[in-house]
């Protein structure tokens, strides 16, 4: 490890595992970055290049029985909670291997066997949905959590305090993730927001709350293990707010710097600060090598997986409409 991170004390396994996850997810995403112009993924793609530091952290302290729900830019707490690299790239391909069987694209990815609740096109909605989650949970007197990752945009739906009111109100196990980028697609925060001041609105709920203005990883992943240690004790639902930086468009694999709403300078002093480049310093160059070759091995095989599978048939397209 670097002696920077030595001065720390980071312990380096901690730091490998979540180095592993933040390379899994970015290289996953900069393939996917580089095959969409070929037109092999059928459904539109929001990358999460640049905030997926705060999947990582936050799913790095997730069991197996906890739940996820996200956002349409959720490849990276799809993947953090250990959802399938290969259905979800089946999925962009449309491919009935897909983890929605090659119905919903990147944008609603859901892993039953992972947990992964369901990631939705439409803003906000995920919030009730990992609400009523955590009051089954609470109801069942299980010692299972939900965590709830949604954008600054999110925040601004009805259903937003609507769920933040009725968490607070229940005292129920669920983690409130705010990813503020700064953007609701390309309208900037200080032309909706009359103050800044999300997580004093937040607390007048009677919630814990955390903003993280650096994208710090490992002080991001120290809270919010004490956080969840506190919620599963009954303590009630937690929020936080982690300021990071979209790289990518709004949806689509490119830049949008000289569409006028943001600038590359602004962009720079994020990527200056990237946690993938800083947790990778500190790891050894054999261990580093090691983790980005399985993780590009794990990528070859998932798109290798997703060109081989089969469309579904035309005879399937009234599948699952209903429950049986």
């Amino acid at each position: 490890m670097s002696q920077d991170l030595l001065e720390k004390k980071i312990d380096p396994g901690r730091a490998a595992r979540l180095y592993q996850t933040l390379s899994l997810i970015r290289n996953t995403e900069e393939h996917v970055a580089q095959v969409y112009p070929t037109d092999k993924i059928k459904s539109p793609i929001h990358l999460t290049i640049g905030q997926e530091f705060i999947a990582a952290a936050v799913c790095d302290h997730l069991t197996a029985n906890d739940y996820v729900a996200a956002t349409y830019r959720g490849h990276g707490a799809y993947l953090a909670k250990g959802g399938s690299l290969k259905e979800m790239v089946a999925e962009m391909y449309g491919k009935q291997t897909g983890c929605a069987k090659g119905r919903g694209g990147s944008m609603h990815l859901i892993s039953s066997g992972s947990r992964v609740i369901g990631t939705s096109a439409v803003v906000g909605t995920g919030i009730p949905v990992a609400v009523g989650h955590a009051m089954a949970l609470k109801m069942q007197n299980s010692k299972d959590l939900v965590v709830c990752f949604f954008g600054d945009g999110a925040t601004e739906e009805g259903c937003f305090l609507e769920s933040i009111n009725f968490a607070a109100l229940k005292k129920l196990p669920i983690l409130f993730v705010c990813e503020n980028n700064f953007y609701a697609i390309h309208e900037p925060l200080e032309k909706r927001w009359a103050t800044n001041k999300l997580c004093e609105r937040v607390a007048t709920y009677g919630i814990e709350t955390r903003q993280f203005k650096q994208p710090d990883i490992l002080a991001l992943h120290d809270y919010v293990g004490d956080a969840l240690t506190k919620i599963r004790k009954g303590d009630g639902p937690a929020f936080i707010e982690c300021q990071a930086y979209r790289w990518r468009e709004h949806v689509g694999p490119c830049e949008d710097y000289d569409q006028g709403y943001r600038d590359k300078d602004e962009a720079k002093r994020w990527m200056d600060l990237d946690p993938y480049e800083h947790l990778g310093s500190g790891l050894t160059q054999i261990e580093r090598e090691r983790i980005d070759l399985e993780v590009l091995t794990k990528i070859n095989d998932a798109f290798e997986f997703a060109e081989a599978s089969a469309f579904p048939q035309p005879e399937a397209l009234y599948d699952f409409n209903y429950a049986d």
